[in-house]
């Protein structure tokens, strides 16, 4: 394999239409079982060999210390794996909300391996490229796995592949509130008792074959204590449920609500009864 000088990537955004909490450890992590979805909105990714050392430029959103970003997690992680010599500039364009339950910074990592590791010729194998992407996080095993859709469990990183219905229409409603993930877990941990076993659930595969039929798997555990906190999430969210979706949902920890449609011309409806006062409305669409 010839190893490029320069690789361009998409890092797409994922939505959560299944989130159950199942379970705290004693490390303060949590289990969970989630249905991840991939979405067609994506930020945009440029990494380029450079002499030495790891160089970060991101545009289009404030995500912080470079040092922190997972980006920068990232590429050192796989750097280090593959014995690379050389050093990575790499450029961000943010296009995805940040701290908005989307996933941006989990599939920017996963992007930062699999560019990296192209440069290198593929010298790390996919299997450590999962590996190295359940170290930097709970869903970046998922954008690294290339899945389009699966069922998750435990911190994310236990995955089943599924076959994607096909591509719907989707609304994201960003509200103008962010929630942390740090912050909605305390606020579910305060009402939770986690010794009392959860109801049995049996998932089928005919679950998945149907947006339909996804909608009546379940809802999102964070739903409760985020509107509980946050009202205008849920007047939101009761809101964009009224505009004849075939699903709605708050998306990971929040608090972005994700609304599916049969066609684009209900979309066009609903950004009409939603507008965009107190909130941004992204259009999109699943990968089918």
């Amino acid at each position: 394999m010839t190893a490029p000088d320069r690789v361009e990537r998409k890092a797409h955004a994922k939505v959560n239409l299944l989130l159950r909490v199942l379970s705290q450890e004693r490390s303060g992590y949590h289990g969970i079982e989630t249905l991840f979805s991939l979405l067609e909105l994506a930020d945009e990714l440029v990494v380029e060999r450079a002499p030495s050392g790891i160089e970060l430029d991101v545009t289009g959103a404030d995500t912080g210390p470079v040092e922190e970003n997972l980006v920068y997690k990232a590429a050192r992680s796989v750097i280090r794996a593959a014995g690379i010599t050389f050093g990575v500039r790499i450029h961000l364009v943010k296009r995805i909300p940040v701290r908005a339950g989307l996933g941006g910074g989990s599939s920017d990592a996963a992007a930062t391996l699999a560019a990296i590791n192209e440069l290198a010729a593929g010298v790390v194998p996919q299997h450590e490229i999962v590996q190295l992407a359940a170290g930097l996080g709970s869903d970046v095993p998922f954008f690294a796995s290339g899945a389009r859709m699966a069922v998750g469990w435990n911190r994310g990183e236990r995955l089943f592949r599924l076959a994607p219905p096909r591509a719907a229409p989707c609304l994201l409603v960003v509200p103008n509130v962010g929630v942390s993930t740090p912050e909605a877990y305390g606020l579910l941990d305060r009402g939770r008792d986690y010794d009392t076993p959860r109801a049995t659930v049996v998932l089928d595969a005919d679950a998945f074959t149907s947006w339909g039929n996804v909608a009546r798997l379940g809802g999102n555990d964070f739903e409760p204590v985020v509107f509980s906190k946050e009202p205008d999430v849920r007047t939101l969210f009761e809101k964009t449920a009224e505009t004849n979706p075939l699903l709605v949902r708050m998306t990971g920890s929040g608090s972005t609500i994700v609304a599916l449609y049969r066609r684009d011309a209900d979309v066009d409806d609903a950004v009409m009864v939603l507008g965009e006062r107190k909130h941004k409305l992204i259009r999109t669409r699943t990968v089918g």
